[in-house]
């Protein structure tokens, strides 16, 4: 094993670039610590921790970062983790399975782009 496992992944999966990979291990930290303990997370919680993650991130344009990195479908994310487990970055148990990450969620219901109605208030002549 190298010392840069996931350039190792990128030069035998060059599918989604690192920065997919990096938001897969920043939004897994970020689940994890928000569990009341440590422990291993499902692939639905993973999923919902990624969807909370990358709209406190990206907003409205999360599902643009993604579709830049090839990621379109909660699939995509479970490809990314496996990857990741085969190169010992991640863990999983005898009942994790890849097929636990298909369409789980639709893109277009959990990364609205809308940034919802934007009031602009004038201050009052007396502020000014």
């Amino acid at each position: 094993m190298s010392d840069d496992p996931l350039g190792d992944i990128l030069r035998n999966d060059p599918r989604h670039p690192r920065a997919a990979y990096d938001f897969v291990r920043e939004a897994l930290h970020h689940t994890v610590e928000n569990l009341k303990e440590q422990r291993h997370v499902s692939a639905s919680e993973l999923l919902d921790g990624i969807r909370r993650y990358a709209r406190e991130q990206y907003g409205p344009l999360a599902r643009t970062v993604f579709a830049s990195w090839g990621v379109k479908e909660t699939k995509d994310f479970g490809l990314i983790v496996f990857n990741l487990v085969s190169a010992g970055e991640m863990g999983k148990t005898e009942d994790d399975d890849i097929k636990d990450f298909d369409a789980v969620y639709k893109f277009e219901d959990a990364f609205p782009d809308e940034t919802g109605e934007v009031q602009v208030r004038r201050p009052d002549e007396d502020e000014v």
